[in-house]
């Protein structure tokens, strides 16, 4: 398992990772992502990196060191 992880100082709310990962990320009112806290399955991880690699502010980061992963 894997979890999302946001660098708020490099998010300039572009939006691209709810639009690739809509069942894990939101947008709040002012269009920047709100993360739905859940860890990301060995199935969802292909759509993760993808979403990780698309940002165009580098801030989004999968972080693999969550237990069982």
């Amino acid at each position: 398992m894997a979890r999302l992880e946001i660098d708020w100082t490099r998010c300039d709310g572009h939006g691209l990772c709810a639009t690739l990962l809509g069942g894990d990320v939101a947008l709040d009112e002012w269009g920047f992502p709100v993360l739905k806290g859940r860890e990301i399955t060995a199935g969802e991880v292909p759509d993760a990196r993808r979403a990780v690699l698309a940002c165009p502010a580098l801030a989004l980061r999968l972080d693999k060191t969550v237990k069982g992963y």
